[in-house]
């Protein structure tokens, strides 16, 4: 425990970095903004700032691989360093406040990879939220100065809250029928979208969550901080961790009511 108390120490250090770089560029009138490949948009911003992340990695922690959104994979070994420099690029070149740097560390086990440390942090939201295996979730402005995170007590999906990102990736994916049967049964939907329903789910606000396509770097992060909180965090398929390309969270005792409508 007491290594992953230093790691999460680092991840905000690491944090701190990315957010004086991410809001320096925000909202300016010459934000350079390229097109992906996928279609995706990218800016100058989110290469900055993962550029950052890597070279205080490469410097602190030279043994441990690191994967990201913008540059890839590089290195090997059993720790991990999963980076989304800005999950919400689309807000961020709009200049909505709703985005933030995803910053976890995995860990191979016996089990495959896991997240053990997240953290994620909001700063044109002012908030930031972070996690690490065994030492609870928490939200706040620094480490000192701290909430713990429970998720919720809602039992029966007729009184639950339900956020999701859009209806077009359950539309494309063949899965619309069941996601529209869900918002239905629930008492509450909304599209609040990216980083933050899984927050507000650690947070008890939102009780259960789904998205149908993620890549790793936007679900490391927000599933140590959901797990810590008392949450479950799957994949569409049920399997536990941020390993099945969708995702799936709730307060745990909704998991398998959700799970009956969105499962393949």
């Amino acid at each position: 425990m007491a290594a992953y108390h230093d790691d999460l120490r680092f991840a905000h250090v690491l944090a701190d970095a990315a957010d004086a770089q991410t809001m320096e560029r925000f909202k300016a009138l010459d934000l350079k903004v390229e097109t992906k490949p996928d279609m995706t948009p990218v800016s100058e911003a989110d290469k900055a700032a993962e550029e950052l992340i890597r070279s205080q990695l490469q410097r602190a922690r030279p043994r441990d691989a690191v994967l990201g959104e913008e540059f890839g994979s590089e290195g090997t070994g059993p720790r991990r360093w999963v980076i989304d420099p800005i999950d919400g690029t689309k807000n961020y070149v709009r200049g909505v406040p709703v985005w933030a740097t995803l910053i976890a560390l995995m860990e191979r086990g016996a089990g495959g990879d896991r997240p053990v440390v997240g953290v994620v942090s909001a700063p044109a939201l002012g908030r930031r939220w972070w996690a690490a295996e065994g030492l609870g979730a928490y939200s706040g402005r620094s480490l000192s100065s701290a909430t713990r995170l429970h998720v919720s007590k809602v039992t029966e999906l007729g009184d639950a809250s339900f956020a999701y990102s859009s209806l077009s990736g359950w539309e494309e994916r063949g899965k619309l029928p069941g996601f529209l049967d869900l918002t239905r049964a629930c008492w509450r939907t909304r599209g609040y979208g990216d980083f933050w329903p899984y927050m507000m789910v650690a947070e008890g606000s939102v009780d259960i969550c789904a998205e149908p396509e993620l890549s790793l770097w936007d679900m490391a992060a927000n599933a140590v901080i959901v797990q810590e909180a008392g949450g479950r965090f799957t994949g569409l398929d049920g399997v536990p961790g941020p390993n099945s390309g969708d995702a799936a969270a709730s307060n745990g005792l909704l998991h398998g009511a959700m799970l009956d409508y969105l499962r393949p």
